[in-house]
Parts: C-alpha cells; sequence; structure tokens
C-alpha cells in the first residue's frame, strides 16, 4: 500500500557533508509531507531518517540516489522499519 506509514532510513556516503546535502534533503522531505532528520556521521556519511507515507519515502529515496543532489553521492544503503512517531517536521543534525 502506498499510503501505509513507514520509516526509511538511509545512509548516503560520498561527498554529502559541507555541500549543502542535509539542507537539500529536508527542503525535499518538507515537500514531500515527511517527518525525521538528515545527520552528519563521523564517518563522512549522512543518515536520513524519514517517515510518512511509503509512496513519499520511496521518493526521497529515488532522489537521494538521483543527480541533482549537492555534492556527490557515491551509495545509498536503506532500511525499511515500522514508524516510530518522528516529531513534526524534518530536522538538520
Amino acid at each position: 500500500m502506498d499510503d501505509q506509514t513507514v520509516r526509511l532510513t538511509a545512509w548516503a556516503r560520498g561527498r554529502v557533508q559541507g555541500v549543502g546535502f542535509r539542507w537539500w534533503v529536508r527542503a525535499r522531505a518538507l515537500e514531500l509531507g515527511l517527518d525525521g532528520s538528515a545527520t552528519n556521521l563521523r564517518d563522512g556519511r549522512v543518515e536520513v531518517v524519514a517517515e510518512g507515507p511509503r509512496a513519499s519515502c520511496e521518493r526521497m529515496l529515488e532522489l537521494l540516489r538521483g543527480p541533482g543532489t549537492p555534492g556527490h553521492v557515491a551509495g545509498v544503503a536503506e532500511r525499511w522499519s515500522e514508524p516510530r512517531g518522528e516529531a513534526p517536521g524534518f530536522l538538520e543534525r
């Protein structure tokens, strides 16, 4: 079901820190009506947690893997799980 609420955790690797990537993720997530966060990790990746309708989360994943991101995304790992009830909005951490 495309309207089922899900939780997507994605880890983007490549040149994704210091290039406006988290801000870009936040803007796309808000456009898609998703709640969650984008966080810089110590190993250079950015962790994206998004909750909302499955179709919107799948679109976010497509955008993360697409050519329009700031910097350069070399790859994206993903994990799907049950929603935990993220606070409304989308945070950059």
